[in-house]
């Protein structure tokens, strides 16, 4: 027994844990259970000391010491804060009257909005059932296909996986032993060009088949001016002034940052584009505060709105992820700043209370411990497995796979998306990764590529049956009957469960598509990542120059670097030595 054990420690550590998560225990709970057992197993049989577990506390009190994972917290209270504070609601409307006069208008106005919210909540329900609860009863009022809707509505919701300031980001940067900083970089442009495919399909919809993307008629509009033009003239002139300034901010950026750093610099584009757009988010401000204060003489009602509801959120994004790339702020102090700047948005909007706050907190609080609870968990199990070197049969294991490198990436991409489909992300994340990371690393894979390819692909455990959240979060939220409009009085028919389900394939095909691209092409994820200088410890020489009057490493003074000489045979760095 003791023998068969020793031979198979891992595997039968491994399947121990698919048997506990499998009995329905909770995750945390699980992953400490299995690591327990088995090392109180593996210490019975004489596989471990018994020493084995006295490490252990030091570990539990690294995790805790790990300033890093007090970002989830504070991005957590940010997301929790803008969300309760009725930002959600505000975008939508917003959006939904700048974009809906034309054909798709307003599923563009859902992405827009869900871009917006996952880059300022950061949870997946909140982002889902809000656009649930307020755009769906719109589009199904003026015709919207129902496939079409939920898929626009889950896909955008779970943006909040991918778009920076991300909790799973953090939560990777963390498992894989890199720069949250640099996973935010990494990520940023995936995340947009995500986005950008999303666009693209629905414009593609609309000119394929335009019916199922209907215009917002007239009577829907309700920014009018007082002249009864639209005020896209002034929306427009400004968008233009403003890019212009964001532009011209851009292309002055690393002189700017010369002259303040005192040495030449040339900063990433990813960091231009964050700084600038932070520039033109003030700058749009400024212009439509100056404008108030002179009577609304300039700008339109509509221009107004946009800039006041709309702005607000960018700057604070911005700022915090600004600030994060050029390297003023940490991520958990740029988590602080975008929680104080959430109160402040929520002050300034009359619509903060004692109440609001300490719900907030709450959900913070909850989501903390259940993060840490799992990451505890799995730090036990992994002690043991590690323990038991659990990392070098994974390595054998995943050797054995056809076309090293790339089978291994694909592989792993299938395995995740497949995982995606019954385990949440928290749990893929602490279970999976830490056994990938040293595969990846030993077979020479940038992590911070592969932890943001990871990302994307866990981005789908959203979408994709039995176990896709996002799906039974629209669920909850959409019609399951025939109801009477409140304002066209028309019967609107119900968003069945296969409606959704259909929704979201092309959803995740574009999200496996893009996947495929990171694959292909890893320049999307790295070309912005600061260069590390890999250094070889083996060629390393430190020099040792004698001086005249004995000092340390001369070799003929025979001195301790004091200048009394103790002998011409035994100096420090001398040959003899």
């Amino acid at each position: 027994m003791a023998e068969f054990l020793a031979a198979n420690f891992p595997p039968l550590m491994f399947l121990g844990l698919v048997i506990f998560l499998l009995s329905g225990f909770p995750v945390a709970f699980s992953l400490a259970s299995a690591g327990l057992l088995f090392g109180f197993l593996g210490i019975h049989f004489g596989i471990f000391p018994e020493t084995l577990f006295h490490a252990l506390p030091l570990r539990v009190f690294g995790i805790m010491q790990n300033e890093t994972l007090l970002s989830i917290p504070f991005f957590t209270l940010m997301g929790l804060i803008l969300q309760r504070s009725g930002m959600a609601e505000d975008l939508l409307e917003t959006a939904g009257q700048v974009f809906g006069p034309i054909r798709g208008g307003l599923a563009i106005s859902v992405i827009v909005v869900g871009a917006l919210l996952a880059a300022t909540t950061g949870v997946v329900a909140a982002s889902v059932i809000s656009m649930g609860l307020i755009s769906l009863p719109v589009m199904l009022r003026y015709g919207y296909h129902r496939g079409l809707i939920s898929g626009v509505i889950t896909a955008s919701g779970t943006l909040a996986q991918i778009v920076p300031p991300s909790l799973v980001l953090i939560v990777i940067a963390d498992q894989l032993g890199r720069s949250v900083g640099d996973m935010y970089k990494g990520a940023l442009i995936p995340a947009l060009g995500l986005i950008a495919v999303y666009f693209l399909y629905v414009i593609a919809i609309a000119l394929i088949r335009p019916k199922w993307v209907p215009a917002l008629p007239e009577s829907a509009r309700t920014f009018h001016e007082p002249n009864g033009g639209s005020g896209y003239r002034s929306l427009l002139f400004t968008f233009l002034g403003v890019l212009a300034a964001a532009t011209l901010f851009a292309a002055n950026y690393d002189a700017l940052l010369t002259q303040w750093k005192g040495e030449a610099v040339t900063a990433p584009t990813d960091e231009k584009v964050v700084m600038a757009t932070t520039f033109g988010a003030f700058v749009a401000l400024v212009l439509a505060a100056i404008d108030s204060a002179l009577g609304r003489r300039f700008l339109s009602q509509m221009t107004h709105r946009v800039i006041f509801v709309m702005i607000p959120p960018l700057v604070l994004i911005f700022l915090v992820l600004g600030t994060i790339f050029i390297g003023v702020a940490t991520p958990t102090e740029g988590g602080a700043m975008g929680a104080i700047g959430a109160i402040a948005v929520a002050a300034l909007r009359k619509r903060f209370s004692m109440a609001m706050l300490r719900e907030a907190l709450e959900g913070a609080t909850k989501l903390s411990i259940f993060v840490l609870a799992i990451l505890l968990g799995s730090t036990v199990f992994s002690f043991v497995f590690i323990s038991a070197n659990g990392q070098e049969w994974v390595k054998e294991l995943f050797a054995k796979l056809p076309g090293e490198e790339l089978g291994f990436l694909i592989f792993v991409n299938t395995l995740i998306f497949i995982l995606g489909m019954f385990l949440d992300f928290f749990e893929i994340s602490f279970i999976v990764l830490p056994l990938l990371a040293p595969v990846a690393e030993h077979l020479g894979i940038d992590l911070v590529w592969f932890g943001v390819m990871i990302a994307i692909n866990m981005q789908t455990s959203f979408l994709t049956p039995p176990v896709g959240f996002a799906l039974f979060y629209l669920r909850s939220v959409a019609p399951v009957k025939h109801y009477e409009d409140p304002v066209t009085k028309q019967q609107i028919a119900p968003v069945t469960t296969f409606d959704i389900y259909k929704g979201v394939i092309p959803f995740i095909v574009l999200q496996i598509l893009m996947v495929a691209a990171v694959l292909i092409w890893p320049g999307i994820i790295t070309a912005n990542l600061d260069v590390q200088k890999k250094v070889d410890l083996d060629t390393i020489q430190i020099p040792f120059e004698g001086g005249e009057a004995g000092g340390w490493g001369d070799a003929g003074s025979g001195t301790s670097g004091g200048g009394a000489t103790t002998g011409g045979d035994s100096g420090w760095g001398n040959s003899g030595w």
